[in-house]
């Protein structure tokens, strides 16, 4: 195939796009670098450094011999200094991306949205729940991107696999739990200062799972549009999280909460995915949530030795 991966620098773009090299894809990768790192794209990528809210840089990667466009570019953070530019441009982002798609007559599009559409929704959470009520404007901006997709999908012809992702870890990962962790053990062994009441649980799912689930719901999933959520049938708790990080650094350190029941406003306390939609297609993770901890804990300790 011909594939487009925007983001494709970032933690998960850049996973993404050296499987598709692996499996013998011609790759283009388009990333403005504020989240990702240049060398992490892959080397056999061509690589275009240009925000998609300019038209010469849609206009430079969205050509008519693409076969398949993997949309990962976002600001990501549920907690963004500026929400209101947040949703403008994740959604614009799309926008121009869908018209672009749409004219150069582009067959497929999978687009990476987020457990945070549902907000605080009964666990496990089915693809088919509603009323959908994020709690987050990241959330709120994935939830209009998918509503666009839905719109291209059935009124203009382009193939949509929408997933929707769990918490996703492993190297490159950057300003969540684990790697935040692991940062402040290493500057105050003795303590480790944990946002809430560590009781937060969540579904965490391995890189290498995350990007074996897309490229299967990109293959198996019908119809115009198939939203597919990828997780884990587990969850690990904050609290546990933290044992398994100090384990795994071999340190015992005294946890210090700043209390409440969420990290910070608009996070998630407790989320777990239904796959079974995934299941029904075909595909099981290998690693469950802790199994997914401690495997991505022991990769970022080795991504980044202590000097």
């Amino acid at each position: 195939m011909n594939v487009l991966v925007t983001g494709g620098a970032g933690f998960i773009g850049s996973h993404l796009a050296e499987r598709l090299i692996e499996q013998g894809d011609t790759v283009t990768v388009v990333d403005d670098l504020s989240n990702g790192r240049r060398n992490w794209a892959p080397a056999d990528a061509r690589f275009v450094d240009g925000n998609l809210l300019e038209d010469t840089t849609i206009d430079t990667v969205i050509t008519p011999d693409l076969d398949v466009v993997f949309h990962l570019a976002s600001r990501t953070r549920v907690d963004d200094d500026d929400p209101r530019s947040q949703f403008r441009e994740n959604t614009a982002m799309t926008a121009k991306l869908l018209n672009a798609i749409r004219k150069n007559d582009v067959g497929t599009l999978c687009f990476t949205s987020s457990s945070t559409v549902y907000g605080e929704a009964p666990r496990p959470t089915p693809e088919d729940y509603a009323p959908l009520e994020p709690i987050s404007i990241y959330g709120a901006s994935k939830l209009a991107c998918e509503g666009m997709l839905s719109t291209a999908a059935h009124s203009h012809g382009v193939t949509v696999r929408n997933v929707r992702f769990a918490n996703i870890i492993g190297p490159r990962l950057q300003g969540a739990v684990i790697p935040d962790f692991i940062e402040k053990l290493r500057t105050t062994p003795e303590t480790l200062t944990i946002l809430g009441d560590g009781r937060q649980e969540k579904s965490f799912m391995h890189i290498d799972d995350c990007i074996d689930a897309m490229l299967h719901v990109l293959n198996e999933a019908t119809g115009p549009m198939s939203s597919v959520n990828l997780g884990t049938r587990t969850t690990t708790s904050v609290s546990r999280i933290a044992d398994i990080v100090s384990e795994e650094m071999g340190l015992d350190p005294k946890y210090e909460y700043t209390g409440g029941n969420r990290g910070w406003t608009g996070d998630v306390p407790k989320m777990r995915l239904s796959i079974e939609k995934l299941s029904a297609l075909g595909w099981e993770p290998s690693m469950e949530s802790e199994v997914a901890v401690r495997t991505a804990t022991q990769e970022l300790l080795q991504e980044s030795p202590e000097p």
